[in-house]
């Protein structure tokens, strides 16, 4: 992959490769979520994890949620376990000031009354690589990417004419994984089919210190469908078709109690085609995109013997999109080299209807907005040893004015030392969503069709520095980013309605360290510490947490055999007030703090043959009954035996 069809908003990130055949060698050592062009991974002047297809099957990630628990400066926060609802605050900031793509494509629901995605629901069965970009990112993508961006890029097609995969797994609590697919290459035409599910009995949500709880169990029946079929009539030039839908059927809990007749149905459709070409030699790529995606989630509570009361929630959110996006290779300037210059323009159209609960507390939207935006960015390398950045963004949303955003940032390396120093900062906006501007519930509740968008600004200092020793060229490597945010004219209710009343002070540290004491052995920990505020009460956050800890190891004492342990700690987090539950289900009415929590997963794989793998994976080994979220318990031990083929 040398090139992208840089639309805007949301695009560039897919990082869909021009020729298939170099997809294969570009997607490990590039990163394209940060500046919209490939660029290597220590020259990005921004802070980004990425999870490769590798690391995804050695360490048993199944979903988004798992995949993500040990990014730093990343808080998960699952209301229980796959299926269930599960947030992410970035560097401290709000769940929904995270902006999430698939291949290029926005998946934030417009139906949900934040604008937020929820993390519970995707496997990865076809993601090949998942780029984690925190800070404020709103030069390049829009709304909603003021604390970061998670880019999650399907598998590539293979260069032969065809490479089936697949997995098969069970264990306990009645659970059933599976999934099968394949990619190739026919002259001009590449493909790939995938077709993946799961099926659990789960565990109880709902907390066991409970005193009423009824124990019962929580599951989930999921799939997913994938199609992508692409064409390369000549050399520069692709033109590209892509299919998925996701439906996940799974039970539900009213904290503090159970509810065994609470189900609901969530189900994604996303299309898109993308055309790009080269010209003038190659140092023009332009191309164009539509894209369309329609989130439908429906919700059933049915009478039961502790609640006569009935409701059939339903809520659906389109997204229809338009990007035309060019990069122009620059000439070099005698002491800058590797010039690129991109920009774009993208218009959206988003469309809401939502149906919620029973009269007089009924909640409805019927609503629609445009937004309309255009970018440019450039970027080059100076003295060979510096990467600089630039990027400027204005988007209309809506009827508001609009939001004019910007991010610079640096990378200065120092070979002699084995260093990187980084620094960049930029600010960024988040549009109401339709249900803060024109939802209603019954008559308690109006929207606020003249909410500003909430606005940041940001900046973070920070660098790696590789250690050798023992003999070992890479034997370990320092990473230290201090980074500061200032949110202003956040959305919050305020008597019938919501207004731009509030203010955030968001600050923290991220450390890493990565160690290859031995070729059979590696080790990665990170610490962040966050210190998050309401700027006007002076109070912390909920649900984010002073400390996150987590360590991962990779060890392989025989040849074709992998272990892959892993230790998450998350610290005390403040929760709102009436968001607490004593044992008896009775909520508190001032804050309260949830208390810490340790999991420990482990998982095992063994390559029985070239292209076939067994595999164990163990989680929450120690029976854990932390709750990431107060009354909502984290699901207990469980194993899984599986085996995973590729050819």
């Amino acid at each position: 992959m040398r090139h992208l069809l840089l639309s805007t908003a949301a695009l560039l990130a897919a990082s869909l490769p021009v020729l298939a055949q170099e997809a294969a060698t570009a997607l490990p050592e590039t990163i394209v979520t940060a500046t919209r062009v490939p660029t290597a991974l220590e020259r990005v002047p921004a802070s980004i994890t990425v999870i490769t297809r590798q690391q995804i099957e050695e360490r048993g990630h199944a979903t988004v949620a798992e995949a993500l628990s040990a990014v730093p400066g990343l808080r998960l926060a699952q209301s229980g376990g796959p299926g269930q609802q599960a947030s992410v605050f970035l560097r401290g900031n709000s769940s929904r000031s995270v902006l999430v793509l698939l291949d290029g494509v926005p998946l934030n629901d417009p139906s949900e009354a934040n604008g937020a995605f929820n993390f519970g629901n995707d496997l990865l069965f076809d993601v090949e690589r998942i780029e984690v970009l925190r800070g404020p990112a709103s030069s390049l993508y829009g709304s909603a990417a003021v604390g970061g961006v998670v880019n999650l890029v399907t598998r590539r097609a293979a260069s032969r004419p065809f490479a089936p995969y697949g997995e098969l797994a069970g264990g306990t609590q009645g659970t059933v994984r599976g999934g099968l697919g394949a990619t190739g290459t026919l002259g001009a035409f590449d493909y790939l089919a995938s077709a993946n599910g799961i099926s659990t009995d789960g565990f109880n949500a709902t907390a066991r210190r409970f005193t009423r709880t009824l124990n019962e169990r929580d599951g989930l029946q999921g799939g997913a469908l994938a199609l992508r079929l692409g064409w390369t009539p000549v050399e520069g030039s692709r033109v590209e078709g892509t299919l998925r839908y996701r439906q996940n059927r799974f039970d539900l809990d009213s904290v503090p109690r159970d509810d065994p007749n609470f189900t609901g149905d969530d189900r994604r459709f996303m299309g898109q085609l993308r055309a790009e070409t080269r010209l003038l030699d190659g140092l023009w790529t332009t191309g164009f995109r539509v894209a369309f995606t329609q989130d439908r989630r429906a919700y059933v509570n049915l009478p039961d013997a502790r609640s006569t009361a009935s409701t059939r929630d339903y809520y659906r959110g389109e997204r229809l999109g338009f990007d035309w996006g060019n990069t122009l290779r620059l000439p070099g300037l005698g002491f800058a080299t590797d010039g690129a210059l991109n920009f774009g323009v993208t218009h959206a159209r988003e469309e809401v209807f939502s149906l919620a609960g029973n009269t007089p507390f009924q909640t409805r939207v019927n609503a629609a907005q445009d937004s309309t935006a255009g970018h440019i960015a450039l970027q080059y390398r100076l003295w060979n040893r510096m990467d600089v950045t630039a990027g400027l963004r204005h988007d209309a949303v809506g009827s508001f004015t609009g939001a004019t955003t910007w991010r610079a940032g640096l990378v200065y390396h120092v070979p002699e030392l084995g260093a990187r120093l980084r620094a960049s900062g930029g600010s960024g906006f988040n549009a109401p969503s339709l249900f803060q501007r024109f939802g209603t519930i019954g008559t308690t509740f109006r929207g606020n069709p003249n909410l500003r968008p909430e606005r940041s600004l940001g900046y973070e200092l920070g660098g790696e520095l590789d250690l050798p020793l023992f003999g070992r060229a890479d034997f370990a490597t320092l990473g230290a980013t201090w980074f500061q945010s200032r949110v202003r004219d956040l959305i919050i209710f305020q008597g019938t309605s919501v207004a731009n009343v509030d203010r955030a002070n968001l600050q923290g540290v991220e450390l890493t360290l990565a160690v290859r004491p031995a070729p059979w052995l590696s080790a990665e920990l990170g610490w962040t510490i966050t210190d998050a505020t309401d700027a006007r009460t002076r109070r912390p956050l909920p649900r984010r947490p002073e400390h996150v800890i987590s360590a991962t190891a990779r060890l392989t004492p025989l040849p074709g055999l992998v272990i892959a342990p892993q230790l998450q700690f998350t610290g005390r987090s403040p929760e709102g007030a009436f968001a607490s539950y004593r044992d008896d289900g009775t909520a508190f009415t001032t804050e309260r703090r949830n208390k810490t929590g340790t999991l420990f997963n482990i998982t095992a794989s063994y390559v029985v043959r070239e292209g076939i793998t067994a595999f164990v994976e163990g989680r929450n080994l120690g029976n854990s009954r932390w709750e990431p979220v107060n009354g909502f318990q984290t699901p207990g031990r469980s194993l899984l035996v599986g085996t995973r083929f590729g050819f």
